[in-house]
């Protein structure tokens, strides 16, 4: 990530803005039952808005070095492990929810995002639930990314690619500059 979106990303502001915002939007009559994770924390914006939602919060972070902070941030209060959300080092049927936010532009092809959605349905118990949200796609959102990988995942597109995952009761919305989608894994 460029400067401006890590200084951003690890804000007091950006986390307000996800407590209050972003993860009750995304997550609105949602149940994340007794084990979550999410893929891609990042600086931890969401953890403690996901920590009020569910016993047990497992992060999967990508990043080495953001792996070690979220450690020594929220090690005592979740399970943090690095790896790759389009290969999870977890068994099958691990979690009732799988959750994500603002972070699939970020993976850098569709086959990638792709087998990001598979993974994801594997390590869902039958009847979970993944949702989650992510920026739409705009020149303010394209120059906040100059230097970054950016390939955001078109609403349009997205209940096509769910389903072609193996997901059901798939449901997309849009609301200013971001798309929310749940879906989930048949029992």
């Amino acid at each position: 990530m460029n400067i401006f979106h890590r200084m951003l990303c690890r804000s007091s502001m950006w986390e307000r803005i996800s407590a209050t915002s972003i993860v009750p939007w995304a997550l609105a009559d949602v149940d994340l039952g007794a084990g979550a994770l999410e893929i891609g924390p990042g600086y931890g914006a969401n953890i403690g808005s996901l920590l009020g939602r569910t016993p047990a919060l497992t992060g999967l972070e990508i990043d080495p070095a953001l792996t070690e902070r979220l450690r020594t941030r929220h090690g005592d209060s979740m399970t943090v492990v690095q790896g790759d959300g389009a290969a999870m080092p977890f068994p099958d049927n691990s979690f009732d929810a799988v959750v994500c936010f603002t972070m699939l532009h970020h993976v850098p092809s569709r086959r990638q995002q792709d087998a990001l959605f598979a993974e994801a349905l594997r390590v869902l118990r039958p009847g979970g639930v993944f949702a989650g949200s992510d920026g739409l796609d705009s020149t303010a959102f394209r120059l906040m990314h100059l230097g970054d990988t950016c390939l955001p995942v078109p609403p349009d597109t997205a209940e096509d690619r769910l389903a072609g995952a193996g997901f059901g009761k798939i449901g997309i919305a849009t609301k200013g500059t971001s798309f929310r989608f749940r879906a989930t894994k048949s029992s």
